[in-house]
């Protein structure tokens, strides 16, 4: 064989080599349901240099924006419909997809927990059918929901109020006597500058991401449910994954989710900055408290029970403690 030859068929041999490894690697867009000066996304942005970092030649994230890149009742469709491969959301958003995804509010035990339960498993058995999407994880918890609200009361009684709403307790507020509205995120804040609603349900932490600290007077003591922000992927990319990327990806989703005692401190500090704030708590007695957190949970799986029985059914001995 000539030198030239040679040379001809190692070159060709890189080449083949490095086309392989190239083929090996793939990257999946990313969005957020959330506003990227948020907390949320803060914590996901070093996840995702990790996973890059540590994915070269395996699987690589490409993190597109968020509420201007999709809005955020839009981002599970997208992801269902496979216009992006993942976004990060909570299930609240993407409701016009499937109905159930609300029910994972309503979990009582940690995603560790969820996974050893067989609750993580059930989940995704819904997910895959109804959504076309695999549940790859949860990174947010220990966040209770709270109703931030402009007008005093001595009781559980919202009748009068009107409160900014998602989906998560739509039913649990109409109970209480709101009237109820419903509008992105984006827009709380000049509602409540103009009076267009008195108040609103949100995590404790977060709404100094969005400024409604400087629209707020009181906040209602105890919290209920759990705020659930996820990772959910296109099922069908999602099995297009080699076994290597499927395993690299699940991995890097244990390791986020392994961080989510975050979230713990987080509250006892967002509750901290609230009070400084000038946001003021009200407290009822315990039998009081105990029965208005118990009602939000009456309600919601009364409400769950009559969208999908079968499936409410399934979940809830799995989500309880």
């Amino acid at each position: 064989m000539s030198l030239n030859l040679l040379r001809t068929a190692a070159g060709l041999a890189v080449a083949l080599a490095a086309g392989a490894v190239q083929a090996q690697e793939v990257t999946l867009r990313l969005v957020s349901a959330f506003a990227e000066n948020g907390t949320y996304v803060q914590r996901l942005l070093p996840w995702i240099q990790k996973v890059n970092a540590e994915g070269k030649g395996t699987l690589q994230i490409n993190f597109i924006g968020g509420p201007k890149a999709i809005p955020p009742f839009e981002a599970g469709n997208a992801v269902k419909t496979g216009v992006v491969e993942i976004a990060m959301s909570t299930g609240a958003f993407y409701t016009n997809v499937m109905p159930e995804a609300d029910f994972l509010k309503l979990t009582e035990i940690t995603i560790a927990e969820q996974r050893k339960n067989g609750a993580f498993d059930a989940i995704n058995k819904v997910w895959n059918e109804k959504a076309n999407m695999q549940y790859l994880g949860r990174m947010v918890e220990n966040q209770a929901f709270h109703i931030y609200t402009n007008k005093k009361v001595d009781k559980p009684d919202l009748t009068g109020q009107k409160i900014r709403i998602t989906p998560v307790y739509r039913e649990f507020f109409q109970a209480l006597g709101a009237t109820v509205i419903t509008t992105p995120p984006g827009e709380v804040y000049s509602a409540l500058e103009r009076n267009v609603v008195d108040g609103y349900g949100w995590p404790i932490g977060g709404i100094f991401d969005l400024n409604w600290h400087e629209k707020t007077k009181f906040r209602i003591d105890p919290g209920f449910y759990d705020a659930e922000v996820s990772l959910v992927m296109n099922l069908a990319a999602y099995k297009k994954l080699t076994d290597a990327q499927r395993a690299y990806l699940n991995k890097q989703v244990l390791a986020l989710e392994a961080d989510n005692g975050f979230w713990v401190k987080f509250t006892a500090d967002e509750t901290a900055r609230q009070e400084k704030a000038g946001i003021q708590a009200i407290k009822f007695d315990a039998a009081t408290s105990k029965a208005f957190r118990d009602k939000a949970y009456q309600v919601a799986w009364e409400a769950a029970t009559k969208q999908s029985p079968e499936i409410a059914a399934r979940f809830k001995p799995l989500f309880a403690k």
